[in-house]
């Protein structure tokens, strides 16, 4: 194995297990590229971003361009003479210009089996659609959106029960040591690359929270899917006063549905959850978030708010 000169473009967690990674293998990170420093969490605080402070930790350089367009930062990264550039979760485009500058061009970790899910969420659309499976694919980048070709691609199960976040952690490991692999012998996954399929194409379009609002005319499954995709973000919600109540955890409920209940009718109310008919069922709301309080269980809810929920009211109306 031939030590690399890589630099590094992230800025998530999920970009920070691969730099993780990265850095305890043998190869040579000289810079790190991730996203200016931005606004966050309540107080609206600059924070840095993941990859920065990983990279600061080691005393790598950090670059933080609001885009590479530019002529100095072009400049910069050929003065690096880098063998690859590994991208992941990146948030900037990369253009044509810069992909050309590392000697064995821009790799990149996404978290799907291409070219299934292509684009910004693959990880929470996998789970909303009821996807059985993902994985991770390393490919190499060219100009369109994730299109390269493949290097090497992994299969990973989805649980049943599994929730956006669990499984985003999952798939940054799993992504992370897929990448240290092809590292470790890039010249022969580069010389055995596939090209994409073109059957099987999905796109995985950025995440709203306006999406993450709760349609209890779809079915039961859909809302459960749509539950878990979400947590930890946008957060599944539905109005409650006129505020957004969130909605951290539900299940399949045991009860009946009857034919003709009313979507959004709360059937019933016991310390398991909130039993709410659906298109085609029921969904049982476990864990809730009042506005302006913590997520609580619904047990939790009715000790605090004993009138709050009663059967017989409707659910989700604005």
């Amino acid at each position: 194995m031939t030590p690399l000169r890589l630099a590094f473009a992230g800025t998530p967690d999920f970009a920070a297990a691969s730099l993780q990674a990265v850095l305890d293998s043998d190869h040579q990170v000289v810079a790190v590229l991730t996203q200016p420093d931005r606004a966050a969490g309540r107080g609206k605080r600059v924070q840095k971003s993941p990859v920065k402070q990983l990279a600061e930790a080691h005393g790598i350089d950090v670059l933080q361009p609001h885009n590479l367009k530019g002529d100095d930062i072009r400049q910069q990264l050929r003065d690096l003479q880098l063998d690859a550039l590994v991208v992941v979760a990146y948030g900037l485009i990369i253009p044509r210009a810069v992909l050309d500058i590392p000697r064995q061009g821009c790799l990149n970790v996404h978290g799907s089996l291409l070219p299934r899910w292509r684009g910004a969420a693959p990880i929470q659309r996998a789970i909303t659609v009821g996807d059985t499976q993902t994985g991770n694919t390393i490919m190499q980048m060219e100009a369109g959106l994730d299109t390269g070709p493949m290097l090497l691609s992994e299969a990973l199960p989805i649980g049943d029960s599994e929730t956006g976040g669990q499984l985003h952690d999952r798939l940054a490991a799993q992504g992370a040591r897929l990448l240290v692999t092809v590292l470790d012998d890039l010249e022969h996954y580069l010389a055995n690359a596939t090209a994409q399929p073109e059957d099987g194409v999905t796109y995985a379009h950025k995440l709203s929270k306006q999406e993450a609002r709760l349609d209890f005319r779809l079915p039961t499954r859909a809302l459960y899917n749509r539950v878990r995709a979400f947590n930890p973000w946008p957060v599944a919600w539905l109005p409650l006063n006129g505020q957004p109540m969130r909605v951290w955890q539900a299940s399949e409920s045991p009860l009946p549905g009857q034919p003709d209940d009313e979507p959004g009718t709360l059937l019933q109310v016991d310390d398991s959850g909130l039993h709410v008919a659906t298109g085609d069922g029921v969904l049982c709301l476990e864990t809730l978030q009042l506005p302006g309080k913590r997520a609580m269980t619904v047990a939790e809810v009715r000790r605090g708010h004993p009138d709050l929920f009663q059967a017989g009211d409707t659910l989700g109306d604005a």
